[in-house]
């Protein structure tokens, strides 16, 4: 019985170590398998990243293949047009990505098709291997790409402001640079004064309309707000006043103007202007502009002096989150204060602006920074238009700041107070009555409880 069990127990051994043998082998195939795939997985990101590099898009490969899968499937961009009607004009233009940027290895992570633009912020799921993208889009009346040059943003955003002053009528036209420090305001704006320049004095040159060169003088003044404090450019930064007059007209006190005969006397003023601008080196930028640089266009007619147009290019300092100003010494950090907190007024008294011509109804915060001061007129004027350019870096490095910009500029077209409609503030009118009915009657419950609970208190004690 014994050696009848032993001659099965040598029968069935083989068996068994025949499947045993086959799983080993097996989990070493898939083991061989895996570290094949790896390798190749490892040799397509390299050829991918190289092909990065090649097209001046380094960085995380992952990230960047997330971003191009959105962008097949993004929608065609729209053309621009122009539109002559629009009382506040919003657009956005994205720069190319910079060789520093390049040398850091940060990845294009903005995605620009008229009029959206959209910001690809790469995230990290919970168990922190896995990586996806954050997509945020917003929309505004115009979008521009890396590929679009200066000339193309200028004649869909600020030469509508040229043709307005132009008509005569004393119209106030403001075009604001704004966006994070380093994201291109400044060389925008730059380009723009060019621009302007040249298509003014073409203008007037051809004798028609209510603007000619026989009866109308350009006159240039250039001056900055920094700290609190303005100081004419063109002036060897001389102090000056920013007053009001008794009839509400906001005059600054010691600003010089300077007769521009031609595009050339006009570039001149320009160019010593921005060069006595004033610029620090922040953590972001070698050379931020920490000033509101204001150029102002004016005009007037040669016989009489009266205003016929008035341009004004902002160039709007650096705007820096805190948490980025936290190695700033307490200049740097008071001027980032002033900053951020005239960008703040700023952006209520554009929402404050009404499209339908019906400016000064809603309430104008002007008087909440010297900035908006000193542009009172460009808000409170019923011929008044407005362009703001937001320009965003496309970095991956400045998602949030970038995020921070268009949320900015966002916020700008919200549906401001005067476009309330009458039914609307009925209902208005009704909820709150009805709020302070309420609140009445709680107090006089309370009040009525209160009575009691003293009279109860001064009852005598029970025998």
């Amino acid at each position: 019985m014994n050696r009848r069990l032993s001659v099965n127990n040598d029968q069935n051994r083989p068996q068994g170590i025949d499947k045993t043998r086959q799983a080993v082998e097996q989990l070493e195939a898939e083991r061989e398998a895996r570290r094949r795939a790896m390798q190749n997985r490892k040799k397509a990101r390299e050829v991918a990243a190289q092909k990065n590099l090649e097209k001046g898009n380094p960085g995380d490969v992952d990230f960047i293949g997330h971003v191009e899968s959105w962008r097949l499937t993004s929608p065609s961009p729209s053309p621009h047009s122009l539109s002559s009607a629009l009382k506040i004009c919003i657009c956005v233009r994205k720069r190319p990505i910079s060789s520093k940027e390049i040398k850091k290895k940060d990845h294009d992570s903005i995605t620009v098709t008229n009029p959206l633009v959209t910001v690809h912020s790469a995230k990290l799921k919970v168990d922190g291997i896995t990586k996806y993208i954050e997509n945020n889009s917003f929309k505004f009346d115009h979008s521009f790409s890396e590929f679009e040059d200066t000339r193309e943003l200028y004649k869909y955003t600020t030469w509508p402001l040229v043709e307005f002053i132009l008509e005569g009528k004393g119209g106030r036209a403001t075009a604001f640079a704004y966006g994070q420090t380093g994201s291109g305001k400044t060389y925008t704006m730059s380009g723009i004064q060019k621009m302007v320049a040249a298509d003014i004095f073409t203008k007037l040159g051809e004798e028609e309309g209510r603007c000619k060169e026989s009866d109308t003088v350009v006159t240039v003044s250039f001056f900055e707000l920094y700290g609190g404090r303005c100081q004419d450019l063109l002036n060897e930064r001389c102090r000056l006043k920013i007053l009001e007059d008794g009839k509400g007209e906001v005059v600054v006190q010691g600003l010089e103007e300077y007769q521009a005969s031609n595009p050339s006397d006009f570039l001149t003023l320009v160019d010593a202007g921005n060069r006595n601008r004033t610029t620090h080196a922040t953590e972001a930028n070698d050379t931020s502009s920490r000033s509101h640089a204001i150029c102002q266009i004016l005009l007037r007619s040669s016989e009489t002096g009266r205003l016929k147009g008035k341009l004004s290019l902002v160039d709007l300092a650096g705007s820096e989150r805190g948490s980025d100003t936290k190695s700033h010494n307490r200049q740097r950090r008071t001027e980032s204060s002033e900053i951020n907190k005239s960008l703040l007024a700023l952006k209520e008294c554009i929402r404050a602006l009404d499209s339908n011509g019906t400016a000064g109804k809603a309430h104008v915060p002007y008087r909440a920074s010297k900035l908006t001061l000193v542009l009172k007129d460009c808000f409170t004027s019923a011929l008044a238009k407005t362009t703001m350019i937001a320009t965003v870096s496309p970095s991956s490095s400045s998602c949030d700041h970038t995020l921070n910009t268009l949320r900015y500029a966002d916020r700008v077209k919200e549906k401001k107070v005067g476009e309330i409609s009458s039914a609307a503030r009925r209902e208005l009118e009704i909820e709150d009555k009805a709020r302070k009915e309420r609140s009445r009657l709680e107090k006089r419950e309370i009040r009525q409880q209160f009575n009691q609970d003293v009279e109860d208190d001064d009852l005598p004690p029970p025998p």
